[in-house]
Parts: C-alpha cells; sequence; structure tokens
C-alpha cells in the first residue's frame, strides 16, 4: 500500500483525470483528457435538479493535436456534465490555444488567454496534466528514434554527446548524479573517479 492505512473515515469526493496520448497516421499526436467529479452524497442544483451519487458533477474532455515541436495544430473542448447549463458555452474560448507551444512559458500563455472569466477552471485545470502526456508520449518515441538513426548512421557517440533535454529537470536527472553519470557521462559534473577523468580526456 502505497500510503500508510488511514483513520476511520467516509468517501466524500473523486476527482479523476485520465490523459492519453496517440501517435496519428498523418504525423501529428493528439493528446486527450478527461476529468470528472463525483460525490458519494445525493444534491440538488437549481439548474441540473437532483445529483445522484456516482453522477459526474462535472465531465470534462479536451483533445490537444499537436506536432513534434508541440506548437497546438488543433483543440477539441467539451462540457458533457456540469451544475449550470451554460458551463459549456465556453468551450470555444478554447481554440485560443491554437498556435502556442507547450514549453516554458506554457501556464502563463493559457491564464493569458482562458484564465478568470475567460476559460473554465476545470478545463484550464486539466491543460496541466495534458501538457505532461503530450511531452510523455512524444518525446521517448523521437528521441528512440533519433538513437535508432544514428545508430544506423554510426553517430550514435555524436548524439550522446549532446545536452540532454532532461539534463537538470528534477533531482533525479541532476548533473551531479548517479543517472547522468551512467546515462551521460560527458555532462556528470559531480566528482570523477581517475578512470573518469582519463575517459572524459
Amino acid at each position: 500500500m502505497p500510503l500508510s492505512a488511514p483513520a476511520e473515515r467516509e468517501p466524500i469526493h473523486t476527482r479523476t483525470v485520465t490523459c492519453r496520448g496517440y501517435r496519428r497516421t498523418d504525423g501529428l499526436w493528439d493528446v486527450e483528457g478527461h476529468l470528472t467529479d463525483v460525490k458519494a452524497y445525493e444534491f440538488h442544483t437549481e439548474q441540473r435538479g437532483r445529483i445522484v451519487p456516482g453522477d459526474p458533477v462535472h465531465g470534462m474532455w479536451l483533445r490537444l493535436t499537436v506536432d513534434n515541436e508541440l506548437t497546438v495544430h488543433a483543440v477539441e473542448a467539451v462540457t458533457e456534465k456540469s451544475p449550470y447549463r451554460t458551463c459549456g458555452a465556453i468551450t470555444p474560448n478554447f481554440q485560443r490555444l491554437v498556435g502556442l507551444r507547450i514549453g516554458p512559458g506554457w501556464t502563463r500563455a493559457v491564464k493569458e488567454r482562458l484564465g478568470g472569466t475567460q476559460g473554465c477552471t476545470h478545463l484550464v485545470e486539466l491543460l496541466g496534466p495534458i501538457a505532461t502526456t503530450a511531452f510523455q508520449t512524444i518525446y521517448p518515441i523521437l528521441a528512440r528514434e533519433k538513437v535508432e538513426k544514428a545508430r544506423a548512421e554510426g553517430k550514435e557517440d555524436a548524439l550522446r554527446a549532446k545536452r540532454p533535454v532532461l539534463l537538470n529537470t528534477c533531482h533525479i536527472f541532476d548533473s551531479n548524479g548517479e543517472v547522468v553519470r551512467k546515462e551521460w557521462p560527458t555532462h556528470y559534473t559531480g566528482d570523477r573517479t581517475a578512470e573518469e577523468e582519463q575517459a572524459a580526456d
């Protein structure tokens, strides 16, 4: 069990976020997100009426179509379930994401275009895990293909000498750490053995 045993309790609310990445046959990529909020108790809303346990209060979908550089080519946003009838009226605003690139500044750019009354809180929140899923979907495939191409052309050493994209993005990829020492020794900045110093020269 990943967490310790909890105190005695009752379930109240469950938010589920599912994101999936797909490679399309036209060279682009689809990244889809689905968010639901479910209560464990029955309650009433003025516009939707009675909502029973298990029936999502919120059910939102987003699909971003991006290229290899993570630039957004198309967006589809759908509000399937909401407490207010007009929640879905804001989904056309999500077309403002077309042309943006997922990367540094993504969150700021999203807030500028869809923050506050310009967007839907839940759909905007969904863009965070969608961005991460886009990277997780595309980067490993392209990196593997790049290695295979370099190997076939006899240029694998030159490729390994290039600065890795993941370097210093997380504690595990710290340039002083063991993962970098093993995977990208030319980029390792920690203490070296005499053998490693000789190999680096």
